[in-house]
């Protein structure tokens, strides 16, 4: 069986590379499109000097007018792109570089993987633009401690951290099949199958993520590869669906309607503007009033096994991404093969579903102890720092805290630096703190057991966001019965 495995991950090794060399002649016809495509403006009229060339005029707020779709223009080291047309063509997706329409993208395109406008569309200078944030000099800052950061060799990856971390996930899978292969079918001992099933698929999750970055491998290449690979053959997910998703949340944090992660399906309204507009509009999918009794019931337990397990399947046939459809099949092909001559198929079914809601759990409170309990709301046009600050939060340092998190117990600097690799945190967190003391930015930090304490406290703040979103539903609808009377 394994044999065949090998020879079936040889066999997907060789199409996806085609792929990816077809990726990359499409990207270089992309790049000849693209100069023709956009009209690259400046900030300001002058003349350059050597040259003729002449710009036109634009105030900062005339940049902020072209947010919408057919019509948006982003600022990137100080030069300003029409992006209209080229939006289409960002190998991100249109959504990502559309959410920095009327922005400076500018620190989002040296610190993460999304904006990807090495794809210039005119070589054209604009001259001084840090008008553009109310702290200046902290975007300076930020840009000179990230150049630090590279030269002290922090984006630089220790192979053998993620190659032993792959091996204890392969261990663990191994040693629940072998458990059940000599010990049986027994409730204990399948228990304790199910729990090594579990922690082998969410340490699964954190690998991913790091192949999703491109901060394992030093080609985007093999990244993309071994991050389908982990994360369609090790857990029967989509490398595309995660990209869309996760880029998005990295982009805008705790933004509504930009980041998916705060999109609760209108299952809850959260934050402080979200319920009053929910109550004023009429938007009542669910009893809002309510959601505090029956979050800990549908959000952490049925998130992986209910609705992403749809979103998954809905995109990849949506959208036609048979590679990550066939990734995704070979998982379910081992794991049936496996287990159903031990359990049948529907107990395996059933072990499966068990492990899937184990698993939920564990990524629900790791991923958002460091993002719900902090700002949600809508675009506040804030600096990249800031914006990544007062979403995100910290838990201590600790040899478990690491492993259990997949180290983004270190979320503020993995927010910050998305492609650096996770076991640099540590080295440039004392960096960001000292960054953020001078230029008065909270910087915060939390104990394990404080920050799974404070999820479990936002149940008294849903409690508070569903009666707000019921004051505003009542009132607004007292008013329009007055009225009708």
């Amino acid at each position: 069986f394994y044999s065949c495995l090998v020879l079936h991950v040889g066999l997907s090794c060789k199409l996806e590379k085609k792929k990816i060399k077809k990726i990359n002649r499409c990207d270089y016809k992309i790049r000849k499109q693209a100069k023709s495509l956009g009209t690259c403006i400046s900030a300001r009229t002058d003349r350059i000097t050597g040259t003729n060339a002449r710009f036109s005029t634009y105030t900062w707020e005339e940049v902020q007018k072209h947010t919408k779709s057919g019509d948006q223009w982003i600022v990137v080291e100080r030069k300003v792109y029409n992006v209209s047309q080229w939006v289409k063509r960002h190998p991100g997706g249109l959504r990502i570089i559309g959410h920095y329409a009327g922005e400076d993208a500018t620190v989002k395109h040296s610190t993460s993987i999304h904006l990807l406008v090495d794809v210039t569309i005119e070589d054209c200078i604009c001259y001084d633009f840090t008008f553009v944030f109310s702290q200046a000099a902290l975007v300076e800052d930020f840009r000179a401690l990230r150049e630090r950061l590279e030269a002290e060799g922090c984006f630089k990856t220790q192979p053998l951290f993620f190659l032993l971390h792959l091996g204890h996930i392969l261990l663990l899978e191994v040693i629940a099949l072998m458990l059940v292969w000599y010990f049986g079918t027994g409730w204990i001992n399948t228990a304790i199958v199910a729990v090594l099933m579990a922690t082998a698929q969410s340490q699964a999750g954190w690998l991913q993520h790091d192949f999703g970055h491109l901060s394992v491998c030093k080609s985007s290449r093999w990244n993309h590869l071994v991050h389908k690979f982990v994360i369609g053959h090790l857990k029967g997910a989509s490398a595309g669906w995660w990209n869309h998703r996760h880029f998005q949340h990295h982009a805008k944090p705790n933004v509504f309607k930009k980041d998916p992660d705060v999109n609760m399906l209108n299952m809850f309204v959260v934050g402080k503007v979200q319920p009053v507009e929910y109550g004023v509009k009429k938007v009542k999918h669910l009893p809002y009033n309510h959601q505090h009794k029956y979050f800990f019931f549908v959000g952490p337990p049925l998130l992986i096994p209910v609705f992403f397990q749809f979103q998954i399947f809905h995109n990849m046939v949506s959208h036609g991404l048979w590679v990550d459809l066939v990734w995704c099949i070979s998982y379910y092909v081992r794991y049936f093969l496996c287990y159903t001559q031990f359990y049948g198929l529907f107990w395996a079914v059933i072990l499966f579903n068990f492990v899937r809601f184990m698993e939920s759990h564990w990524f629900v409170w790791v991923t958002q102890m460091s993002h719900i309990p902090m700002n949600i709301d809508y675009e506040k046009h804030q600096d990249w720092l800031s914006m990544q600050l007062v979403a995100t939060c910290n838990i201590e340092q600790s040899a478990f805290n690491d492993w259990f998190s997949g180290h983004l117990n270190f979320q503020i600097e993995h927010h910050l630096f998305p492609t650096m690799p996770r076991h640099n945190y540590w080295r440039a967190a004392p960096h960001v703190r000292a960054l953020c003391d001078k230029y008065g930015v909270k910087y915060q930090e939390k104990t394990l057991y404080g920050a799974f304490a404070d999820i479990i406290r936002y149940n008294t703040h849903l409690k508070s966001h569903g009666f707000t979103f019921k004051k505003s539903f009542c009132s607004e609808l007292f008013l329009y019965n007055m009225k009708q009377h």
